[in-house]
């Protein structure tokens, strides 16, 4: 039989174990769990590696020479589970964050009267390396910039969640959510059938209805692609895998053309125009006569069709200065401003180091800090202060003092932890959660799932895939 009892994190919050025993939510798969041998769950997790393999569920990590090493994604068999209630939280303040950040979008593009009522200082938008003052005043589609979604939360030592970070630009993992729980069904198909766990398999129709509703045509069957810079990317599994789970083109940049204000793409049988691009090329590579003049990935005159409102992009253009990690701390004042609500989910406690108060306080006890860069994502440009060196913190604030936008910092919060199957036997390990949240005409729908992340290292906090992370299955119960 296997050991049950792994030993708890006393610092922080089990989601399957409490001080009195297994929680409620999670008692049928651990007496599944227990009905199984040591060498049963090793097949099963064998299998569920295998099928990752032979599928080609992978990702990219680049190296230093800036080398790409495909991987699978590390993929561990004991789901998480979320009970109905905690998903009410989780989904009505996703929902309401969405509807400030997209009024936010829309007011900070045009009117900006967030800015001049002093909500935000007019210095921290101008200074975000993601305002684009090149799509100011472009009417987008019934005023909606963020299409799409992931929005990544913690749970503190209470259970309480956190909003860590906004993912608004070209959010990616979803093909992991949808994957996880195909394996999942494949591998433990009784333990799935004998829990009331809620489908996520229809977040390709949801989002393939929400494309088809931007076009600015009004034509029965518009034409929708899916933009990707290419089999290089570290997410090129997953563009491929959308396409053709909504039956649209995955095409490049040099698969599209630009003629008179319009977006055409190449086929046999001559131009189709094309209505709706969902992107996933960053801003800066969109088009060369706007942007990078570099950029190999992008359309040329695209901007131009997209401003003369003959094209729809998913996300739009300059969604980036809603999830600057700076701009991040006034989201609850966004909330209050736009929807005169108080925040439902709270944002991790920020100090931004252009504030000397604040960066005073930070140094003073930087051991006990996590410092990010403000534009940086994947766990890249992060400092941990609790497993830094002297020399890197001392960096570090050297750094801060050169360019103190650059940076913010929060609490370390001991995440949440979820047993993982690791080696034979059950060990804790942190998790956090990105569900995955559709903004169209008809409002926020958030398919009730997500992407589980785990820091497979012990005692780390680091979840992203591209730091050695791993993922779980997550089951929202009905």
């Amino acid at each position: 039989m296997i050991n049950l009892a792994p030993k708890l994190n006393p610092k922080g919050w089990d989601e399957m174990f409490s001080k009195d025993g297994v929680r409620e939510a999670y008692k049928q798969v651990m007496q599944t769990l227990e009905s199984l041998n040591i060498d049963k769950l090793n097949i099963k997790q064998k299998q569920a590696s295998d099928i990752f393999m032979n599928q080609g569920i992978t990702f990219t990590v680049y190296s230093d020479d800036n080398q790409g090493i495909e991987r699978i994604f590390p993929f561990d068999i004991i789901p998480r589970i979320i009970t109905k209630n905690e998903w009410l939280e989780v989904e009505t303040g996703i929902a309401q964050r969405l509807k400030a950040l997209n009024l936010f979008l829309e007011d900070i593009y045009n009117e900006q009267l967030i800015v001049k009522e002093g909500i935000i200082p007019a210095s921290l938008i101008a200074s975000c390396p993601h305002y684009l003052p090149e799509v100011h005043g472009i009417k987008v589609p019934h005023d909606i910039h963020v299409h799409i979604a992931g929005i990544d939360l913690i749970r503190g030592e209470k259970g309480e969640f956190y909003v860590l970070e906004d993912n608004l630009r070209c959010p990616s993992g979803v093909s992991y959510m949808l994957e996880n729980r195909e394996i999942t069904k494949r591998i433990f198909p009784e333990m799935f059938r004998s829990n009331n766990v809620s489908m996520v398999v229809n977040y390709p129709m949801i989002l393939q209805n929400i494309l088809v509703s931007l076009s600015p045509r009004a034509v029965s069957k518009p034409n929708v692609v899916l933009l990707t810079p290419g089999v290089y990317n570290s997410a090129y599994y997953e563009h491929t895998f959308l396409a053709r789970q909504m039956g649209i083109p995955l095409v490049e940049g040099r698969d599209l053309v630009v003629n008179n204000h319009k977006v055409y793409m190449k086929t046999t049988s001559g131009l189709q125009q094309v209505d709706v691009i969902y992107r996933r090329i960053d801003d800066d590579f969109l088009d060369p006569l706007v942007f990078r003049p570099d950029s190999a990935l992008g359309v040329p005159g695209l901007i131009s069709a997209y401003k003369m409102g003959n094209v729809a992009l998913v996300n739009a253009v300059g969604n980036g200065v809603a999830d600057d990690k700076a701009i991040y701390a006034y989201v609850p004042q966004m909330i209050k401003y736009y929807l005169n609500e108080e925040p439902i989910l709270k944002n991790v406690p920020t100090y931004q180091m252009e504030n000397p108060e604040e960066r005073e306080l930070v140094f003073a006890d930087i051991g006990n800090m996590v410092i990010k860069e403000t534009n940086q994502s994947g766990g890249y440009g992060m400092i941990m202060g609790n497993k830094a060196t002297d020399e890197e913190l001392e960096n570090a604030k050297i750094a801060i003092l050169k360019n103190p936008r650059n940076f913010i910092a929060q609490p370390i919060i001991q995440l949440s932890t979820v047993p993982c199957f690791i080696d034979g036997e059950l060990k804790l390990r942190h998790v956090d959660l990105r569900p995955y949240a559709l903004c169209g005409p008809n409002g926020v729908e958030i398919v009730p799932g997500g992407l589980t992340r785990v820091a497979l290292t012990e005692g780390s906090l680091v979840v992203n895939s591209s730091q050695g992370g791993g993922s779980k299955d997550t089951w929202i119960m009905k």
